[in-house]
C-alpha cells in the first residue's frame, strides 16, 4: 500500500486535529506516495528503531512520541534526534508520530491505562477548550432540508452520542441586490422578502472549511449568509486524562503497590497519605501536573501521573494523594495498542511490534 492509504487509518485512531497546539505529530518523514512494505511500531524512534525498522524490512515506524520536536535549522547527526532523522532518510523509512492526537481521544492513552487498572465509569478529566465552533445561516424554507443534509454529511451536528443536531426556527429575510446581482429569488435593484430558515449547528473547529464547503455548494443563494462563533463550551468527549472508580475501594498502600505492579515501574514517588480508602482515581498519562487541580476539583482520591515536580506535590494539600509513576511506565501500554488497532484494520500486512525498550529511565 502506499503510505497516502495507510494515514487514513492513523487518522481515525489519532486525529491529527485533537493534538495540542505545542505538539509535532503526523507525518515527520517521508513521502506519502511511497510504497509501504511493512509497520513497525514504536514508543520512540531513536535510531536503534531505525536500525531495528531495517533489519525487519519495515519502511514506516509508527511512534508515540514524535522525535522531531522542537524545529531544525540543520541535520548534521550531532545529537540523538538528528541521528535517527538521518539515518530514516538514508534507508527511505517514513516516520509518523500519533503524541496527543492519542492523548486527547476518549479511547486513547488514557482510557487504555485506565482499563489496564479496571477503572469503571470513567470520562474526561481536562475537556478540550476552544474547540467546538457554531454556524449560523439562513435559507429559503424550501431549501432548508438539503442545506441542512449538506451540513450534516460535513460532520456538523455532532453532539456526544447524538448526531444531525440542529435548531431551526423561522422569520422573514430583506434584501436588495444591486445592478450587478442576479438573486435566486427577486430582481436587482428590488426590495426582496423571503420566508426563511434559520440553521444553527455545532461543528469542531477542524471542519469549518469542509462545513463552509458544503453550505456553499448546498446553499441556492448567490451571496449566503452565515456567522461562524467560537463556544465557551468544553468538549466533554475529547480532551486530556480521565477520572473513574475502582470497582471494590483499595486502601492507599495497597492500592499503590497495585499501581506499581500494573505499570512495572522502578518506584511510585508520592505525596502524603492520607489513611482512607481509594475509589475515585485520576489518571493522565505523560507530563500531568496542570491536571492537578482538575483532579481535586472532581474529588479524586488519587492522580496517577508523571514528572511531578518538587514542588508539585505540595498540591496535594491533603486532599489527593499525587502519585508519579513514570513518564514512560504511565504510556507504558501505549506502543501495544497501536499494533492491536493496526493489525486489525490490516490483518492482511505486515505489522510489527518494536521489541526495544526505550525508557530512558533506570532504576537501581
Amino acid at each position: 500500500m502506499k503510505l497516502s492509504q495507510i494515514i487514513p487509518t492513523f487518522e481515525q485512531m489519532a486525529p491529527t486535529a485533537y493534538a495540542e497546539d505545542f505538539d509535532n505529530v503526523g507525518l515527520l518523514v517521508g513521502d506519502t506516495t511511497q510504497e509501504i512494505t511493512g509497520i513497525l511500531v514504536c514508543h520512540d524512534a531513536l535510531e536503534i528503531v531505525i536500525d531495528e525498522a531495517i533489519d525487519k524490512k519495515c519502511n514506516l515506524v509508527v511512534c508515540f512520541h514524535p522525535i522531531i520536536f522542537s524545529g531544525m535549522k540543520k541535520l548534521t547527526g550531532k545529537n540523538y534526534v538528528e541521528r535517527a532523522v538521518l539515518k530514516a532518510i538514508k534507508n527511505d523509512i517514513a516516520i509518523y508520530a500519533l503524541h496527543t492526537g492519542l492523548d486527547n481521544h476518549p479511547l486513547g492513552v488514557n482510557k487504555i491505562l485506565c482499563n489496564a487498572l479496571g477503572l469503571i465509569n470513567t470520562k474526561i478529566l481536562c475537556p478540550k477548550k476552544e474547540f467546538i465552533y457554531k454556524l449560523t445561516t439562513y435559507c429559503p424554507n424550501e431549501a432548508t432540508k438539503s442545506v441542512q443534509s449538506a451540513l450534516f454529511e460535513a460532520g456538523a451536528g455532532a453532539i456526544g452520542n447524538y448526531y444531525n443536531c440542529s435548531f431551526l426556527s423561522q422569520g422573514t429575510g430583506t434584501f436588495t441586490g444591486n445592478e450587478e446581482t442576479n438573486p435566486t429569488i427577486g430582481e436587482p435593484l428590488q426590495p426582496t422578502e423571503v420566508q426563511e430558515t434559520k440553521i444553527e449547528v455545532v461543528f469542531e473547529k477542524h471542519l469549518k472549511n469542509k462545513v463552509l464547503h458544503s453550505l456553499f455548494q448546498a446553499h441556492p443563494y448567490e451571496e449566503v449568509a452565515y456567522e461562524i462563533t467560537q463556544l465557551e463550551n468544553e468538549h466533554q468527549q475529547i480532551g486530556l486524562g480521565m477520572i473513574g472508580e475502582l470497582a471494590t475501594p483499595m486502601d492507599e498502600v495497597g492500592f499503590l503497590k497495585f499501581v506499581k505492579e500494573k505499570t512495572q515501574t522502578g518506584c511510585v514517588r508520592h505525596s502524603g497519605l492520607l489513611n482512607k480508602n481509594v475509589q475515585k482515581v485520576a489518571v493522565l498519562g505523560g507530563s500531568g501536573s496542570f491536571s492537578i487541580g482538575a483532579a481535586k476539583a472532581q474529588k479524586a482520591d488519587v492522580l496517577i501521573t508523571a514528572d511531578l515536580k518538587y514542588h508539585d506535590f505540595f498540591q496535594a494539600e491533603q486532599q489527593i494523594v499525587l502519585a508519579d509513576v513514570g513518564h514512560f511506565e504511565s504510556e507504558r501500554f501505549v506502543k501495544n495498542y497501536i499494533f492491536d488497532y493496526l493489525k486489525k484494520k490490516f490483518p492482511n500486512f505486515a505489522i510489527i511490534l518494536s521489541d526495544k525498550n526505550t525508557n530512558p529511565v533506570n532504576y537501581i
